[in-house]
């Protein structure tokens, strides 16, 4: 029998233990009540309601008695639910730590926890031990890294309840089981059976040096993460963060800024957290130079993601195949890419090679059914998806047809090795044909114009007449070099041959001193204040459209090039222009 002290020993050390339970539990507010869910609710619910819950008392929007306090515990109440072992821990013992003396572990235990895998076939999910997210990553040491599965055969849905499939068949369609068919992309990638983990990603750290060199400007899109080491929440917006961009590497970027150790970076940005951290994206969306954006919706990867799709780059032209003016697409001080498939809206694909290439291609896009479309086969394209294009010159080119690719990242790189030796191509034919013309044309002149050739030059015949107008010795003299050198990159659209016509568009110079009655037909005063302009006169319409612009060639051959493609809007001229 046991005797009178053992019985009083076992008897004193339960109440302690039981005082102990009572004190922990007593200091923790039960987190399901904090957040208003259910024990047995999902990652999502939680998420869900922690957003909710904390947008509604972030301190910066609710100045009510209470609410700092209530932000406080809505963020130690996530804390705990969102990191699986926290959450077990309290499940079982009222306390997130777990109670001391209890060996929670089994043979995968760690210092006292227990951590979980995805558990084999058709689960999914994170895998973390107790510090491993601290340390994860090999020889990064305390490089903040982050693991997950995607699932077995049985399942392709990710831990946030948003599948692999998802993704590839809202910007590609098909279906990622069978190899997907996206716009004639076909995907071969799928996650790997039986639970197999990519390898752990790091999120990269962004400074201000970083920032100017990798992301200002260079048609790339990232998403960024700010914070403080004192921000809650840090490893979930981490995770989701991740899992929306793995599957879009290739297309998006990720990085994280910490406002501790880059202050005054973050304010100049405006990025500076307080409370929370916060996710930015820098979109070409509302600017050709790119621009920060903040994202504000639920911290999920199907929502994150389809913010991210929004602000992709869009700087590619959709085009209508049947209707469009190849005469007037074959000109211009850039060389063109067009993409043919099948897709209804422009590929992800070719939005993102439109922001990497943007100031060194113009970029259309086009949905076509099949290649017994007539205008595809006018182009000599015999499978799809296709890339056609054409240099500054009009010579078109085949660059790649029935494309194939195995995932996105791998599509991009392959079509920016095709876009690279095109760009070449153009550099080597740009260089001959400087060479050529600068040889044929060394006595070359563009005409000044006057009564005696007016009508030869600016007749109702030319469709376009491109007059430089100056007001001294030396605006000429800049004039006639910048208008010789466009007028010799073959913009003039040629007409069909065998019709007889000339050229679409004729060159001049105009001494705007000696001329000013010509100019009163386009301008009350005549361009009075402008030493040089350009003017663009269509004879048979009476319309024009000026230049006042810096004149560099640069310009004067974009201002040109959009004349001709009609991006340039014209106006009606006074009255007829007679010349003295």
């Amino acid at each position: 029998m046991m005797s009178m002290k053992t019985q009083l020993t076992l008897s004193i050390a339960v109440i302690i233990v039981s005082i102990f339970l009572f004190s922990a539990e007593s200091k923790t507010l039960d987190p399901y009540k904090v957040l208003g869910v259910d024990r047995n609710a999902s990652q999502r619910e939680i998420q869900k309601a922690f957003h909710k819950l904390s947008l509604q008392y972030h301190p910066d929007k609710n100045k009510n008695k209470g609410a700092q306090e209530k932000f406080a515990e809505i963020n130690n109440a996530y804390d705990i639910l969102s990191d699986e072992d926290k959450r077990k821990n309290y499940d079982l013992y009222g306390d997130e730590k777990g109670a001391p003396g209890f060996d929670t572990g089994s043979s995968g235990d760690h210092g006292g926890y227990t951590y979980f895998t995805s558990g084999g076939p058709g689960q999914s999910g994170f895998s973390f031990r107790p510090g491993e997210w601290q340390n994860m990553g090999g020889q990064g040491g305390g490089s903040r890294s982050f693991s997950f599965s995607f699932g077995g055969p049985s399942s392709s849905k990710s831990s946030f309840g948003f599948g692999m499939d998802d993704i590839f068949s809202s910007f590609f369609g098909g279906d990622m089981s069978g190899g997907s068919q996206f716009g004639g992309f076909r995907s071969s990638g799928r996650s790997q059976p039986g639970g197999t983990r990519n390898p752990p990603k790091k999120i990269p750290a962004i400074n201000a040096q970083v920032y100017r060199k990798e992301i200002a400007d260079k048609g790339v899109t990232w998403l960024l993460l700010s914070h403080t080491s004192s921000s809650k929440g840090i490893q979930s917006y981490e995770s989701v963060m991740m899992e929306t961009v793995i599957p879009l590497e290739g297309a998006l970027k990720v990085g994280s800024v910490n406002c501790e150790t880059e202050a005054s970076f973050c304010k100049k940005l405006g990025i500076y957290p307080r409370y929370a951290p916060r996710v930015f994206i820098y979109s070409y969306r509302l600017s050709e130079d790119g621009s920060l954006v903040e994202y504000n919706g639920v911290l999920d990867m199907k929502s994150l993601k389809a913010f991210c799709h929004e602000h992709l780059p869009r700087f590619s032209k959709r085009i209508n195949l049947g209707h469009f003016d190849f005469d007037s697409f074959t000109v211009g001080g850039l060389p063109k890419v067009l993409l043919l498939s099948t897709k209804k809206d422009t590929p992800v694909i070719w939005r993102t090679l439109s922001g990497l290439y943007r100031k060194r291609f113009v970029f259309y896009d086009a949905q076509v059914h099949d290649i017994s479309d007539p205008a595809v086969r006018q182009l000599g394209v015999d499978a799809l998806p296709a890339v056609v294009g054409w240099l500054p010159n009009g010579e078109k080119h085949t660059i790649k047809t029935g494309i194939s690719v195995k995932d996105l990242k791998s599509a991009i790189q392959e079509l920016s090795s095709l876009l690279d030796r095109f760009e070449k191509l153009n550099k080597k034919g740009a260089s001959a044909q400087s060479k050529k013309t600068d040889s044929e044309s060394r006595d070359t002149r563009i005409p000044l114009l006057a009564g005696s050739n007016f009508d030869d030059i600016c007749g109702e015949q030319t469709p376009v007449c491109i007059i430089g107008a100056f007001r001294s010795t030396k605006a000429r003299g800049k004039l006639e070099k910048i208008l010789l050198s466009v007028s010799q990159k073959s913009l003039s659209r040629r007409q069909n041959v065998a019709s007889g016509l000339r050229d679409s568009i004729s060159y001049a110079l105009l001494d705007a001193a000696k001329q000013q009655s010509f100019l009163t037909a386009f301008n009350k005063s005549g361009f009075r204040s402008t030493d040089t302009f350009l003017l663009a006169y269509k004879p048979r319409k009476g319309k024009f459209a000026t230049f006042s612009e810096e004149i560099t060639a640069e310009e004067v051959e974009k201002f040109i090039g959009s004349v001709i493609n009609g991006d340039v809007q014209f106006k009606k001229t006074r009255q007829k222009p007679v010349m003295k």
